[in-house]
């Protein structure tokens, strides 16, 4: 599917099927993602800034340069994903899934809330 430079600002996609997509450039500014299906999914360098992507599955989704900051990722299974240049400062990480994931020393982690995540 592809989504890319699509004006998806306050969209509800909560619980939607997403897998593959490909969101590259797209605006989801203020959009619900909770519960959302991406796996595989593209969404390289976009803002998620202080989204709700808990409950969420980014299962082998590129996430490379993506600004994460303050977003709500409890509970989201992020294994295989690619975080490299990734900014979760302060994200909400609590009970995620994040197993196999791909960093660099870009990645930014501070003051992520990581209590009960598996790594």
């Amino acid at each position: 599917m592809n989504l890319s430079e699509a004006n998806l600002q306050k969209a509800n996609l909560g619980y939607a099927d997403l897998n593959n997509a490909n969101l590259l450039g797209a605006n989801l500014q203020n959009a619900n993602l909770r519960g959302t299906r991406l796996n595989n999914a593209n969404l390289r360098g976009i803002n998620l800034e202080n989204l709700d992507i808990s409950s969420s599955r980014l299962n082998k989704a590129d996430l490379s340069g993506t600004n994460l900051r303050n977003a709500n990722l409890s509970f989201a299974e992020l294994d295989n994903a690619d975080l490299r240049g990734a900014d979760l400062r302060n994200a909400n990480l609590n009970y995620a899934s994040l197993r196999n994931i791909k960093t660099d020393e870009k990645t930014n982690f501070e003051g992520a809330k990581i209590k009960n995540t598996s790594w």
